[in-house]
């Protein structure tokens, strides 16, 4: 084919006066027999020509001139017609021959015509590439070729793509390489086609790339049962959550808010009466531990007593007298390693019934719980204790928040009298629209104190303790008077210095308060000495009460409420006058902010949610534009949320009696398609006595029987009522590994109720939890605190999400932290904890 095509270009540059030699075919075989077996010089110089670049040494020998009359004839055709624009560029982008200096080739007149012009060379140069393309034609290919086996796997490759853009199978290869690649997990992954059948692949290039393995392939259980690609999250955010809090938490702040005392006045047993929770005792209980044979007894728990730790899981509970409303832990230092503390509120009877459009004050009393020298690896020695109790006279505390950092000191620090070593700054809301900040020092100091008076009292220490500081609604020169209702929300600053502390009240406004101002305008003190601070911004964030707000973990400007109008709403603190997202929903009982993630979680009620629905939702900032991510469904109204960033896992309690937690997946791309990974805590049931289970005598049991008999199917209304008919029934899940867990009789339950289960709303939810609380410390990350309606409190402990990686980043900060503090000498610790205060973040 391309020696016809040679012989009719011969013929057209005969007829175009262009005689070409008689040799050329010779002179294209004898080149083709001497061609060398590099293949590579040959396809640069097959490029070449194809761009009409011949190189010299391929030009061929002289071609006969021109004669002049054929020459004139193809000047005046030239000249006859004019240049197009197409014609012109064709022409500039044909490269002219270069010149042979040779004496036997013909003068350089000859190349002119009469007039002095250069003749054209168009159809010599196309005659040119007509004959190298014949001799690389010719030439026998000496290009590596890939293996027959390979060649067949690419065929084969070929025929299975129908199309771009179609899925299929990874085909099975003969080669050696693809049958290593046989033993990878991910064979039966799906794969797109790419390829197109007019593109040659690169085999060496694909047989490198088959032989790498990919890393999301390997796959391992850990001890704890869960894969490593579960728990990278976990490690990565551990490490990170150090980082920050290094960065932006303070070493020390408010240096004047030391406990004094002379503020604090121990109260008789007569005296704290009042103060005290009405249940002395607690409901009849028992347990069910996973893999743990042996029935135990039904048991009870008097007030302020508690079950010591299990020897096995570490689990403990203690009765506090009365529903659980409000908990918290007490923040503490990375690696300080020391023992852990929790504030609780709980209410002094268990049928009380608050309104919320409503102020009122009484006496109330707030706990202060040692729950034990916590840590990761090791079961605690002693059982959890009432440290102390705080005598508040402010009616019902609806939220409590520690200062997050800066204000723990070592039980140890000497301090003159009468100071004593602080523990944190506690700020509490109270029924009558304020919110106090308390001073707490440690319980040693304060049992010391006790002690230096010469009082002995086997009972628990009860004090009535005088504000640092009282947070109030209005101005100096307008005093709001509590019009503004009740305050639900509140939270505290998580960056420093933490000086600005932010609340919601029930006529839907936000109130912030720059605890570190020193502004007369802002600042009252009353006659009884205490601090009255009025905030230095306030704006209308709902239309109804607000009851959850949360700062973002990040940031000191940005704020999120939610409200009674089932508003949710992002706030910059800058400019409040409108919110920087808004989404309706259902009624939210608690929100939080992750720290890493640029979204927040909605706990939700069910008396608005969609069927199938209602749970924990994750609702996106509009930064990385997610869709809203159901995390958890449950069946029953979750009433806490509660997060911890060191494990990039939360924790649930709802109206059913079930504690759960969730592992959050990476929040930063879309987690749709993720699998969610959830896991029971315990569960609580509530069970009906069998005739002579209770400890009680007989007459009693036997009106209760007459009074069952009357109605029979009445379900008791009250908690009397509830603790003679029915008695708790925990059931816990083994927390120290997770292998197979979704075949265990725990994880079945969980899952076939959590959407279908029955909500049972005609009787006391005795078995109803309230509150849920992770334990923000390093040193006990792990631990959460869980109560509700029976007043009973339970420490958990989930061993199984730990690592050695974990532990030797925890090893290190105690080892920080011990060389920072213990080394001290005694004399000089006083001095050890002054360090500079950071600068305030400025108000606008």
């Amino acid at each position: 084919m391309a020696a016809a095509a040679l012989k009719s270009a011969e013929q057209k540059g005969e007829k175009m006066g262009l005689p070409c030699e008689k040799n050329t075919d010779d002179q294209i075989n004898h080149e083709s027999k001497g061609a060398t077996l590099d293949s590579e010089p040959q396809k640069m110089e097959s490029e070449m020509q194809m761009a009409g670049q011949t190189p010299a040494s391929q030009v061929p020998p002289a071609v006969d001139q021109e004669s002049q009359v054929n020459a004139e004839g193809t000047q005046k055709k030239q000249g006859s017609k004019a240049k197009t624009p197409a014609k012109r560029s064709r022409k500039e982008t044909i490269p002219q021959t270069p010149q042979q200096h040779d004496n036997s080739a013909v003068s350089d007149t000859s190349e002119l015509t009469s007039s002095g012009r250069p003749k054209r060379r168009a159809a010599k140069v196309a005659l040119d590439y007509l004959h190298n393309l014949t001799k690389d034609l010719s030439t026998p290919s000496t290009k590596v070729r890939p293996k027959s086996g390979e060649l067949d796997s690419t065929s084969q490759k070929k025929n299975a793509a129908k199309g771009r853009g179609t899925k299929r199978k990874t085909p099975d290869y003969n080669s050696d390489l693809d049958d290593d690649e046989d033993f990878s997990p991910g064979k039966d992954e799906e794969a797109e086609s790419e390829d197109e059948e007019d593109s040659e692949p690169d085999f060496s290039l694909k047989a490198e790339r088959r032989s790498r393995p990919s890393r999301r392939n390997y796959h391992c259980l850990l001890p704890n049962g869960l894969a490593n690609n579960v728990m990278e999250p976990i490690w990565n955010c551990f490490s990170r959550t150090k980082t920050f809090r290094d960065e932006n938490f303070s070493p020390w702040v408010f240096p004047e808010w030391i406990p004094s005392a002379k503020d604090w006045h121990f109260l008789s047993n007569s005296e704290a009466e009042k103060y005290l929770p009405q249940e002395k005792e607690s409901a009849s209980f028992t347990f069910t531990r996973e893999r743990i044979k042996g029935e135990i007894k039904l048991q009870t728990v008097r007030r302020f007593e508690s079950l010591p730790h299990h020897s096995e899981r570490w689990d403990a509970m203690f009765f506090v007298g009365g529903p659980v409303r409000s908990m918290e832990w007490c923040p503490c230092p990375d690696g300080a390693a020391k023992r852990q503390y929790a504030a609780i509120y709980c209410h002094k009877g268990m049928d009380d019934k608050h309104k919320i459009n409503q102020l009122y004050s009484g006496p109330v009393l707030l706990q202060l719980w040692d729950i034990g020298d916590l840590q990761c690896k090791s079961r605690p020695s002693t059982a959890p204790h009432l440290a102390y109790a705080l005598a508040i006279d402010d009616g019902c505390i609806w939220n409590i928040r520690w200062c997050p950092s800066g204000v723990w000191e070592l039980p140890s620090t000497s301090r003159k009298a009468p100071q004593m070593p602080r523990l944190g700054l506690l700020a509490a809301a109270f029924s009558n629209g304020t919110i106090g900040v308390y001073s707490l020092p440690h319980p040693e100091a304060l049992a010391a104190h006790h002690q230096s008076k010469g009082e002995t009292s086997q009972a628990p220490l009860i004090c009535r303790v005088k504000k640092v500081l009282s947070l109030k609604m209005g101005s100096n020169q307008a005093d709001h008077e509590g019009q503004s209702g009740l305050c639900f929300a509140m939270d505290w600053l998580h960056v420093k210095p933490h000086n600005i502390l932010a609340a919601g009240f029930y006529d839907g406004l936000v109130g912030l308060w720059d605890l570190a101002s020193k502004s007369t305008l802002l600042r009252v003190r009353s006659p009884d000495g205490v601090v009255s601070l009025y905030p230095y911004h306030c704006f209308h964030a709902h239309d109804e009460n607000i009851r959850t707000l949360s700062w973002c973990k990040a940031s000191s400007n940005l704020l999120v409420t939610v409200g009674d109008d089932r508003m949710a709403k992002m706030w910059d603190v800058r400019k409040p006058y409108v919110p920087l997202l808004a989404v309706k929903r259902c009624l939210t009982p608690e929100v939080y902010w992750p720290l890493f993630w640029s979204g927040i979680l909605m706990a939700q009620e069910c008396c608005f949610a969609t069927f199938g629905q209602h749970g924990v939702h994750y609702f996106d900032s509009g930064y990385i534009g997610i869709k809203p991510y159901f995390v958890c469904p449950r069946k029953a109204t979750i009433w806490s949320l509660s997060m911890s960033d060191w494990i990039n896992t939360f924790a649930i309690t709802d109206n059913g009696g079930d504690c759960l937690f969730t592992m959050l997946p990476r929040m930063d791309i879309d987690p749709n398609n993720i699998r969610r990974r959830r896991f029971s805590v315990y569960r609580t049931d509530m069970v009906q006595f069998e005739p002579g289970q209770r400890p009680e005598d007989e007459e009693q049991e036997e009106e209760e029987m007459e009074n069952a008999t009357d109605n029979p199917g009445k379900e008791p209304l009250t908690y009397k009522g509830a603790v003679k008919k029915y008695y708790l029934h925990f059931h816990d899940l083994d927390l120290g590994n997770f292998a197979k867990c979704e075949n265990r009789p725990m994880m079945k339950h969980l899952h076939q109720n959590e959407v279908k289960g029955v909500a049972k709303v005609d009787q006391m939810p005795l078995s109803a939890l309230y509150k849920v609380r992770f334990n923000p410390n390093m040193d006990a990350y792990n631990w959460m605190l869980s109560g509700g309606q029976s007043g009973l409190v339970r420490v958990h402990c989930a061993r199984g999400l730990s690592c050695s990686i974990m532990f030797k980043q925890l090893r290190e900060a105690q080892a920080q932290f011990s060389a920072m503090f213990q080394s001290q000498e005694p004399d000089d610790s006083a001095t050890a904890v002054r360090h500079s205060t950071a600068d305030t973040v400025q108000v606008h």
